[in-house]
């Protein structure tokens, strides 16, 4: 036992406690008291008092509650603001443009289309996070007994209003068209910088000053809606009309993995502040329209992701293909076998006892579990227990804190509900960002050990847990942290930053790496015996992964505009898409940065063959030095294309078999990815199975299936091309297809 777990333990033992700073948990323990390394977060939070718990962060519409009011919300088809005058309202739509080399909107400004506002306020002192749900968020204003609250979410055209004081009052940037009703009626059709809308007032009410610039709402009911339409046609303006006071009230999904196919309902509940209707008019994303069987209207909107398509009714569902996969890859992907040997004796002579901060801790321990399956495959026991020792050391560091301690630790910061590992980087500390592409690779490393040892997860699998509820809390009422922090579920993907300070919104730089958590999260899942928390990691590893195709690689091409010349994106924002990184402009990196790390659960990205190919052609030919891989990313672009092109891969790697490589990766798994893919063949998407942990490779019209059997006992695996296998118990079952 190291030194430092021998003194927490004498503590612990003497008292019950080790101290008030210190809380046990399993045999781990992490720390609340802020390490000198971490910056510390703001110590107040902009929500309503009655607002309880955990606040959630890295979200789409996080400033409103980093901020005193925030900055720019991207709740597509809308773009907003909240300002002291009320929340500015937007169509980012109007203008899509990506002959920059990026992927622009028309913006959102402080004065928007129109500023929904108070009549008897002329700046409120802030606007507060007032309650929140699924997708749709509430902004409070409130001076005195004056209050305006709206609500607003992803794929609605409406901002729902309830108003107390005074009467909703809208302030226009430019001056509207009316093209349905008049003055001092409750209900008007307006056109504003070529973006129309419907303003709905509550029923006896009437809008007034439509010959200015600000116009009036008089005796409101206390409740309102706006709405962006498509267009202006009559039908169009009645069917918004139906739904116009069908406030939406809660959004929440429900997802259920079976038999290879995730089935993912979201659900839309909504209050009648007039009549007893019900349902409301959403617009799905790509990503959701794809694998949907919606009753479609066949009208649509313009966003930064491509055709947001309409939909009426309480919500919808999609169906979507659950890719398979595995820990490890198959041994006859090892071509050579002392070759390999040599590669891992190498990698195991390269321990260290130095502990980085958490993101590069992270891409060490990722490394460790990636060689493990290696030796594993190859046989070779005695060097998989020199990297699994190295986890569970390492592991056990990080997930024990002393009194006085500093690092390698966990911090819980309560007032924001989350926990922070120290050394943080990045911002992970003070800003919350990137919690999720860190503590993904602890989550991947733990799982790699708890495959080959269930006392050890039992023991520290607290803490493991722990670390996984930070980022995937998957309780509705988690006392300690919010419910999956950084997953948008309608936008479909992660968020990185978490305050989303910026003018753009949210972003996220590295999908791959988003996607190593989920991956994480279902071995870990599997492997301890925890379904629930297995099929959270289905359900966000196969939801992003839909999200990654659509709006960072547009596998299709349907979804860039016609004017973009680039083949894939480096970074999503909420109002943009950028070819880009934070850190460098490096072709290899804006795209390899969507790739990394590399592990057997990459094997998504070979999903569409012939994107692979495009997305290469397009770097080889931007890169400095061409198809000279041995510089710069060239490893993670060689990987890549072996996900289309494997004969070429294999012949690279053969005569370059100590080429430079990115940080996180290994000529070991380099290696080993190459020629599985060479020697068995591409992804098989076209096919699906009853079981979560199997890969299907194509190679001559022949497949080859392989399972892997986390059970003690012999699991019957079917597929749905009809083909069946047993998968032995503990181990990975490869079966070529005909026998």
């Amino acid at each position: 036992m190291r030194l430092k777990y021998l003194l927490w333990m004498g503590a612990f033992c003497s008292t019950g406690f080790v101290s008030a700073e210190i809380v046990k948990v399993g045999a781990g323990s992490y720390t609340t008291v802020r390490p000198v390394d971490c910056q510390p977060l703001p110590t107040q939070i902009s929500k309503s008092d009655d607002l309880q718990g955990a606040t959630p962060t890295n979200q789409w519409w996080s400033s409103l509650v980093w901020e005193n009011y925030s900055q720019n919300l991207f709740p597509h088809p809308l773009g907003m603001v909240c300002h002291s005058g009320g929340l500015a309202v937007s169509y980012p739509g109007a203008g899509i443009d990506g002959r920059s080399g990026n992927i622009m909107g028309s913006g959102v400004s402080t004065t928007g289309d129109f500023v929904i506002g108070h009549s008897e306020v002329s700046s409120f002192p802030s606007s507060k996070l007032g309650g929140y749900s699924a997708w749709f968020v509430t902004a409070d204003f409130t001076q005195d007994s004056a209050q305006l609250q709206t609500s607003f979410g992803h794929g609605s055209p409406y901002v729902f209003g309830k108003i107390k004081g005074g009467n909703p009052q809208l302030t226009f940037s430019d001056k509207p068209v009316v093209w349905q009703g008049k003055e001092g009626d409750s209900v008007l059709g307006v056109t504003v910088r070529g973006s129309h809308y419907a303003l709905f007032g509550s029923k006896g009410s009437k809008w007034t000053g439509l010959d200015g610039s600000k116009w009036t709402n008089e005796k409101s009911k206390g409740y309102f809606s706006i709405a962006l339409l498509p267009d202006k046609e009559t039908k169009t303006f009645s069917l918004f009309k139906k739904h116009a006071h069908n406030h939406v009230t809660h959004t929440s999904v429900v997802y259920k993995p079976l038999n290879g196919t995730l089935k993912t309902a979201y659900q839309i509940e909504t209050k009648a502040m007039e009549g007893s209707g019900a349902g409301t008019i959403f617009a799905l994303y790509p990503h959701q329209w794809k694998y949907s069987e919606a009753a479609l209207t066949g009208q649509e909107y313009r966003s930064v992701r491509g055709a947001m398509k309409i939909a009426t009714g309480a919500g919808f569902s999609t169906a979507v293909p659950i890719q398979g996969l595995l820990p490890m890859l198959p041994a006859e992907g090892i071509a050579d076998r002392a070759r390999m040997l040599d590669y891992l004796k190498k990698e195991a002579a390269n321990q260290t006892t130095e502990y980085k901060d958490t993101y590069w801790e992270g891409k060490h321990l990722g490394k460790l579990a990636t060689l493990s399956g290696i030796a594993e495959m190859l046989g070779e026991k005695k060097l998989q227990e020199v990297f699994v020792d190295e986890i569970r050391t390492r592991l056990e560091n990080w997930f024990t804190a002393s009194q006085g301690e500093q690092t390698p630790l966990f911090y819980y910061n309560k007032t924001w509900g989350t926990l922070i590992g120290n050394k943080p980087s990045y911002g992970s500390a003070d800003q919350l960002n990137d919690h999720h592409f860190h503590y993904g690779y602890f989550i991947r490393a733990a799982g790699e050990v708890a495959r080959l040892d269930p006392a050890w997860a039992k023991k520290w699998g607290p803490m493991v847990n722990l670390v996984i509820r930070d980022i995937a809390s998957i309780k509705k009422d988690d006392p300690m942290f919010p419910r999956l922090r950084c997953f948008d579920l309608y936008a479909g993907h992660s968020w990185a930053s978490g305050h989303a300070k910026f003018a753009d919104g949210n972003n996220q730089e590295s999908s791959s790496e988003s996607m190593n958590a989920w991956y994480g999260l279902m071995l870990w899942g599997e492997a301890t015996g925890d379904t629930a928390l297995r099929d959270t990691g289905i359900f966000l590893y196969n939801t992003e992964r839909t999200a990654v195709e659509e709006y960072w690689f547009d596998v299709s091409g349907t979804n860039f505009p016609k004017d973009f010349p680039n083949v894939a994106l480096g970074m999503i924002w909420g109002g943009k898409g950028a070819f880009a990184t934070w850190f460098s402009g490096d072709i290899d990196c804006i795209h390899g940065i969507n790739w990394l790390p590399f592990t057997p659960a990459s094997i998504y990205m070979g999903r569409f063959p012939d994107y692979v190919k495009k997305n290469h052609d397009r770097i080889v030919e931007k890169r400095e030095k061409g198809n000279d891989y041995n510089n710069g990313w060239g490893d993670l672009v060689v990987m890549f294309n072996a996900l289309n092109d494997p004969q070429m891969a294999a012949k690279y790697i053969d005569e370059n078999p100590s080429c430079s490589l990115e940080g996180g990766n290994t000529h070991a798994f380099m290696y080993h990815w190459i020629h599985t893919l060479d020697r068995l063949g591409r992804n098989d998407s076209g096919i699906i199975s009853t079981h979560p942990f199997t890969n299907i490779y194509l190679k001559g019209g022949k497949k080859t299936y392989a399972a892997y059997n986390f059970q003690n006992k012999p699991l019957v695996v079917r597929f749905s091309d009809g083909f069946k296998m047993t998968a032995k118990p503990g181990t990975l079952t490869v079966v070529p297809s005909g026998k």
